[in-house]
């Protein structure tokens, strides 16, 4: 079973090292997993979809905008994600990463092996002032999410 832990790097704060520190703690607490992926070098739709290929789960980190408080943590399937989170050009959220991906043949996994671990942001484009501490203060808790769902993802 291949899982990738995905999109520590990407700009879920304005300072990057943040979750590039995040990414390196997970890699060592998931070293002596077999199978196991992370990777913090994600950004867009398009790398979305070519880092899923080949894995037979995952785990994508990233910033949501649902309206609760910033810095909560969502335990999403793509099916759940809110289908208005991508607001640019450059940005293609999970589910219609997916759907490209899967409509030009490529092996992914399936819906039901994949969860999105969404930290609330104030402002989903710009990361405002006040979104940076929220979030920063929630990556610990990220961190602990993602490793109590590889410990309990039967799937």
């Amino acid at each position: 079973m291949k899982t990738l832990v995905l999109g520590l790097g990407n700009p879920i704060v304005r300072d990057d090292s943040i979750g590039l520190r995040v990414a390196e703690q997970l890699r060592s607490r998931l070293a002596d997993r077999a199978g196991v992926e992370v990777d913090e070098d994600y950004w867009g739709g398009l790398r979305l979809m070519e880092r899923l290929v080949g894995f037979d789960r995952a785990v994508v980190i990233d910033a949501i905008q649902t309206g609760a408080e910033p810095g909560t943590i969502h335990v999403l399937t793509p099916a759940a994600i809110p289908t208005q989170r991508s607001a640019s050009a450059h940005d293609v959220n999970l589910p219609t990463a997916l759907a490209f991906g899967r409509q030009a043949g490529l092996k992914l996994p399936d819906d039901e092996r994949i969860r999105l671990v969404g930290i609330e942001v104030v402002d989903i484009l710009t990361f405002g002032d006040d979104c940076t501490p929220a979030v920063a203060a929630a990556l610990p808790r990220a961190v602990e999410t993602v490793i109590d769902l590889l410990d309990g993802f039967d799937v």
